[in-house]
């Protein structure tokens, strides 16, 4: 599994960036999002931005690995999935239109 980790991007050079997670600075690919300004949050995949985000977004996703880690350390997720645990699970469109036809199966 491939899990995107959220980066601010701190210089860009055509389409290759250094961004910072917070923690380390790495080298980016942004052949997929084109150049992007210093201060701009992509989700990167295996050194590669595949997708510019919204700083609300990026910081959300990076609440979301912060517990997660600390929970495969012994911990406690903490208010990590806050965002979730308020809204409850929904179906996808598709899925909810099926449910309310009444399907119970695909």
């Amino acid at each position: 599994m491939c899990i995107g980790i959220p980066m601010r991007i701190i210089a860009c050079d055509g389409i290759a960036a250094r961004a910072t997670d917070g923690r380390r600075d790495a080298l980016i690919d942004l052949s997929l999002t084109g150049p992007q300004p210093a201060g701009t949050w992509v989700l990167t995949f295996l050194g590669a931005a595949r997708e510019v985000l919204p700083e609300g977004e990026a910081l959300k996703i990076r609440a979301a690995l912060d517990g997660l880690a600390a929970v495969m350390a012994g911990g406690d997720a903490g208010d990590a999935f806050a965002d979730l645990e308020a809204t409850g699970p929904t179906l996808p469109p598709h899925l909810a239109a099926a449910k309310a036809a009444g399907k119970t199966i695909a």
